[in-house]
């Protein structure tokens, strides 16, 4: 495959185009670096599953998600199949270039370790070891220790595979069995990109117990995106600038 070509699988994807795979338990986190044209599909293997992700440019980490420019550029509360996550320089950092759950929460934010312990009751590591209750919170941290980040660069994120919709009084509605066992979402990166994620339950999950679906993660060679028919670029009128920023980087920097 030529590095310009465009994949966009259903179903499987090739063997030959996979770069890793691993699942990861409920109430997990792992980082990911993704450069410009791989992807990750995430899968939720036993249904309910929820993944709080957070994106940073791989190569200035000061530039990250931006949740209110990535909604209010779309005209959208959520985000599935056809929209991108924004910068916070106006370039595209991820294109959803397939989602057969078709919703995924972008307003609900993450657990911390209060909240868990209220929901579920004290699971710590002192009694449990590595099955001690975690929150989205510290996982997100510990993860983003590992590159120099720190608390200061927590900013809203993502859950997929949930969904939270609003009533006409304002409240927040979490909707049960909303992802089914084999939903997937492919997300490919339009930069160089640090995904961080975890696998904590959502803040708005009303279950007592906490959850143990698992997720897997698959890194696959897409190639490069955004082209002029890319349906990520075309969806909404602001992200033909939005790519054309993320060319205009692109354009400037030395090949490495």
């Amino acid at each position: 495959m030529s590095e310009n070509s465009l994949i966009k699988p259903a179903g499987e994807i090739p063997d030959e185009l996979i770069i890793s795979q691993e699942t990861l338990a409920a109430g997990n986190h792992c980082s990911v670096v993704l450069h410009r044209g791989y992807a990750i599909r995430l899968t939720d293997l036993d249904g309910n599953a929820n993944v709080s992700a957070l994106f940073f440019n791989r190569d200035e980490k000061t530039e990250r998600y931006n949740m209110p420019d990535t909604l209010k550029a779309q005209y959208t509360a959520y985000l599935t199949e056809g929209h991108v996550c924004y910068s916070d320089m106006g370039r595209i950092l991820i294109s959803v270039i397939r989602d057969t759950c078709g919703w995924h929460d972008t307003i609900s934010g993450t657990t911390n370790a209060a909240l868990i312990e209220e929901k579920y009751g004290s699971h710590s590591y002192q009694d449990f070891h590595n099955e001690y209750y975690r929150n989205g919170r510290d996982a997100f941290l510990m993860q983003l220790g590992r590159y120099g980040l720190a608390k200061q660069d927590l900013v809203p994120n993502v859950n997929f595979f949930s969904k939270v919709k609003v009533d006409e009084s304002g409240d927040m509605l979490f909707q049960k069995d909303h992802s089914r066992p084999g939903h997937y979402v492919d997300l490919r990166a339009e930069m160089n990109v640090l995904a961080v994620f975890n696998t904590c339950p959502h803040p708005l999950n009303p279950s007592s117990e906490y959850p143990t679906g698992r997720v897997q993660l698959t890194v696959w060679r897409a190639g490069l995106g955004g082209g002029p028919d890319d349906p990520c670029r075309i969806s909404r009128p602001e992200n033909e600038r939005g790519f054309q920023n993320t060319e205009a980087y692109f354009a400037q920097r030395p090949l490495l």
